[in-house]
């Protein structure tokens, strides 16, 4: 997946590096909130192999991931390691954390 500059590029963009094949069984709701300047809130659901984003709050995800602009767009970029950040507290998840863990898969971020 190309750099991002953006979190509205990210989430504009996130079917490029979708992979529908490491999704099989999965039909879940990712929340995203985004700090900072630059943030803001998405969410995606993953179901039936094929996923869906829209802006804002969903109502009930399955799991929460909450990091600041300037992380979130390291993570995604490839220059930050997602289980580092989350080891010094740059990403926070709440809910189904083997759900985060399946997110580079089938995000194409690895």
């Amino acid at each position: 997946m190309p750099r991002a500059s953006s979190l509205e590029e990210i989430f504009e963009n996130v079917e490029t590096g979708f992979n529908p094949e490491k999704a099989e069984g999965i039909n879940a709701v990712f929340q995203f909130n985004v700090t900072g300047e630059g943030g803001g809130q998405y969410w995606a659901r993953i179901q039936n192999q094929q996923i869906e984003v829209e802006r804002g709050e969903h109502a009930s995800p399955d799991m929460i991931m909450t990091a600041s602009a300037e992380d979130f767009l390291a993570v995604f970029n490839g220059e930050l390691n997602p289980m580092m950040a989350f080891m010094q507290g740059k990403i926070k998840v709440k809910g189904e954390m083997a759900l985060a863990l399946k997110l580079q898969t089938i995000l194409g971020l690895t």
